[in-house]
């Protein structure tokens, strides 16, 4: 389903009232996961991450948020350039995943930070193509690797993760090496934070950025890091 025809749904049915009183309560019953037994070795530099965990605006909004990221971008990872327009990535069947490329400081955050978080509070790792409201391969959970220290680490934290079978169900996330990542369009980017009392954004978004700051302190950043006009287009 696409997000057009849930933000009609939900207005229809006054959500946004009910996505206030969620989101607390969401906060209060979420847990952090453990930390990865392997992680990437300290490097100089700004590194590059890109994972894929449904609507790419609230996984945006999390990285955002989190200390040691430079710069969290909305795009599309899995499919051509010739495919990677909204409209298109939309039905489902480019390869393409709604995902986020995240720019950090190794010096700040590790990488391996960065799936803790990516797995404890900004999405569903055991749906399978969908994430709440949104289905399709395009919601999928994926970690689009830039290393093979990268793979290695992602690969070797999901094992640990479903060896001690933090979730109630299998983690379905795919790991792959990133091909390409094409930043989205302009008016996706820090939609969160433009649009907070948007139903959607209110009911499905604002609570993962409640766990980042309640599980995460010791991470979290008050003020956003916004996307940069020249980095908002495609």
């Amino acid at each position: 389903m696409r997000r057009s025809v849930v933000l009609s749904l939900l207005a229809a049915t006054t959500a946004l009232s009910l996505a206030f009183a969620l989101p607390s309560r969401a906060a209060e019953d979420a847990v952090v996961i453990p930390a990865p037994a392997l992680d990437a070795a300290p490097a100089s530099g700004i590194q590059t991450a890109v994972i894929a965990g449904g609507c790419f605006w609230g996984v945006q909004g999390v990285f955002q948020h989190t200390a040691g990221v430079v710069n969290a971008v909305s795009g599309y990872a899995g499919g051509s350039k010739a495919t990677a327009d909204y409209q298109t990535v939309s039905g489902g069947r480019t390869g393409h995943a709604e995902s986020v490329e995240i720019k950090f400081d190794p010096k700040k955050i590790s990488y391996g930070k960065i799936l803790q978080i990516y797995f404890s509070v900004a999405h569903d790792p055991t749906q399978l193509n969908r994430q709440g409201p949104d289905s399709g391969t395009q919601y999928r959970s994926a970690i689009f690797t830039t290393s093979d220290e990268q793979k290695k680490v992602a690969e070797a934290y999901i094992a640990q993760l479903d060896g001690a079978k933090v979730f109630s169900k299998p983690i379905v996330t795919k790991v792959g090496a990133l091909e390409a990542f094409y930043p989205a369009e302009g008016y996706h980017q820090d939609y969160l934070t433009l649009h907070p009392n948007q139903p959607y954004i209110a009911y499905n978004d604002i609570p993962k950025v409640e766990n980042l700051k309640k599980l995460f302190a010791g991470n979290y950043i008050e003020k956003p890091t916004l996307v940069s006009a020249s980095k908002a287009t495609n």
